[in-house]
């Protein structure tokens, strides 16, 4: 698992290997991952938008951006979390992962940006 806090909000990342939606001959990899966002912050938090980098090891980039996470804009009270799961698709055996989220401090109305660590997905036998 990887984390990091930046303005005052913890994003924790953990991956999966998805094997039965993967297919290998084919050049098709899946992995889930599970994020837990957590407000460190005295005042509450909304989760606006989401922007996604996402790199193969073969040197593919791509870029994924949109409102929420989910199909949800989760709002945390100071000490709150909020944890999701989603997935991406590689078309090799190790990738990358990391962005922000556009969040707003619901007191004051501004917006700012959290950083989400960069995070690696590795077929497991890959590590052997």
């Amino acid at each position: 698992m990887v984390s990091k806090i930046s303005e005052g909000v913890e994003v924790s990342v953990e991956t999966f290997y998805q094997p039965d939606y993967s297919n290998p001959m084919s050049g098709e990899f899946m992995f889930a991952y599970r994020i837990t966002i957590e407000n460190h912050n005295t005042y509450p938090v909304k989760l606006q938008r989401r922007h996604w980098f996402i790199a193969d090891s073969n040197g593919t980039h791509r870029e994924v951006e949109g409102e929420g996470v989910v199909g949800v804009q989760p709002t945390l009270q100071p000490g709150e979390k909020y944890q999701y799961v989603s997935g991406c698709n590689l078309r090799t055996e190790m990738g990358k992962m990391y962005g922000t989220y556009q969040m707003e401090n619901l007191l004051s109305k501004s917006s700012f940006d959290v950083n989400i660590p960069v995070f690696e997905m590795i077929v497991p036998f890959k590590l052997n």
